[in-house]
């Protein structure tokens, strides 16, 4: 089938995520590989956002496919009371690499229902009904994790599942506490969310939920002493701490996982995309040692028909091994810190660039129309101008794809980069950014 005939179908059938669909002109790719898609016109392009966060050890990896077909002429699936080895294996392969305790998983299909169970596990665990999340975050698009998610993207199904509140994290270069160092917007932020939590009542709270970085409202890092001081205080209080490493796991920030990077352990975590690498949609729950004590005696009430899919646990099973055969943690680590370096050229270069944050090979540009007053340039929610549009067709046009949204520019490539790819794609993106330094002033 020719790309026209596939995209004329494609418009007449296909629902698209969060545009109108007369906005909606999508590219035809035909093959991808490596860190290359090619479209029906056999263009080629970067993929530098690998897919949606997710495809982290590159497209067409040969182990993952070899070890997808094996499964497959096993069986692909068997009712979730059957113990597999694809299932069995995988768990105990994601407790050799998670932080402390963290030896207990519950497979999901993806990191939104991840976040349902998650929801539902901490209000079992603890009796109490509110949880807390933060505002800027972003933890999936079903009815819970739409509810904990602090973007525009849950207005739409507000009021949504009681009991949830919202609290201000650090953004450290927009301080929502007016504090110009990172040091001091991290402790306010910590003080704030304690007193907010004295007077909601801490014995009301079943749980924390955070992005560790926070994904695609910015990869805001927070600073080491707002983490830990959040475990502290759900120490406390006897609140759970839940880490949303949907995004942020699986080796994007230079280590397995994002809350690693602030020595501390959660309670549970909650992951998908690069577990699977995309192969194959996969989302788990990981409990500690005190959540499954809890169940080892109370029913977990939760279930999904899919939970523990063998062909998924078996991609599951072959990405984790080529993390571990190709290092790939490792070059996360390494090349970020190339990449930073690429990127903060960029910051000094162009006027509609206000800042850069980087943590491993997850990166993220934001714009301004003036770096003394850090004004934005598309403003929150494009309330400005839509900046991202025009972006992203001269980075396609220039063989580039990547994530754009408001004053954000988000780069997550896929984990087997090299330096000499990652100054292709940063040169598509220098030449780009002449269009967002054109936008100043209009």
């Amino acid at each position: 089938m020719k790309g026209d005939e596939i995209k004329k179908i494609d418009r007449q059938h296909v629902v698209y995520s969060w545009k109108a669909q007369r906005d909606v002109d999508p590219l035809v790719i035909e093959r991808a590989d490596g860190i290359y898609l090619w479209d029906a016109d056999d263009n080629r392009y970067i993929d530098f956002c690998a897919g949606l966060l997710c495809v982290n050890i590159g497209h067409g990896n040969k182990h993952i496919l070899d070890t997808m077909k094996k499964q497959m002429q096993k069986f692909t699936y068997v009712s979730g009371l059957f113990a597999t080895e694809a299932k069995s294996r995988l768990a105990q392969m994601i407790s050799e690499v998670t932080p402390g305790d963290l030896d207990y998983v519950f497979f999901t299909n993806a990191g939104a229902e991840a976040v349902e169970n998650a929801i539902k596990a901490v209000r079992m665990v603890t009796g109490r009904h509110k949880i807390y999340s933060r505002w800027r975050s972003y933890h999936g698009a079903t009815a819970g994790a739409i509810t904990l998610t602090g973007d525009p993207r849950r207005w739409y199904a507000e009021p949504g599942i009681p009991g949830l509140v919202k609290f201000f994290g650090p953004y450290c270069y927009r301080c929502p506490f007016g504090y110009e160092s990172e040091e001091t917007c991290g402790l306010q932020c910590l003080e704030t969310l304690k007193t907010q939590i004295m007077l909601d009542g801490p014995k009301t709270i079943a749980a924390i939920f955070i992005e560790p970085i926070v994904g695609t409202n910015g990869i805001l890092v927070p600073p080491v002493g707002f983490v830990k001081g959040v475990r502290q205080v759900c120490d406390e209080h006897g609140i759970l701490l839940v880490v949303d490493e949907v995004m942020a796991g699986w080796g994007r920030s230079g280590k397995w996982f994002g809350i690693e990077h602030y020595d501390v352990v959660p309670d549970i975590i909650v992951t998908a995309k690069g577990l699977t690498s995309a192969y194959v949609p996969l989302g788990a729950m990981i409990w500690s040692k005190k959540i499954w004590d809890h169940f080892y005696d109370h029913p977990f009430v939760g279930g999904l028909t899919y939970s523990g899919h063998a062909l998924a646990c078996a991609a599951g099973i072959a990405s984790i091994e080529v993390y571990r055969n190709e290092d790939l943690i490792e070059k996360s680590r390494v090349n970020g810190e190339y990449l930073n370096t690429k990127l903060m050229e960029l910051l000094e270069k162009h006027p509609s660039v206000g800042d850069v944050r980087c943590k491993g090979l997850w990166a993220c540009i934001e714009l301004t129309s003036d770096k003394k007053t850090k004004a934005p340039l598309a403003g929150f929610a494009n309330s400005k101008m839509n900046v991202a549009g025009g972006l992203m067709r001269e980075l396609f046009a220039c063989g580039l794809y990547l994530f754009a949204k408001w004053d954000f520019i988000f780069i997550a490539p896929p984990l087997i980069i090299t330096k000499e790819e990652i100054d292709d794609a940063v040169g598509i993106i220098d030449k780009a950014l002449e269009y967002a330094d054109s936008q100043i002033g209009k």
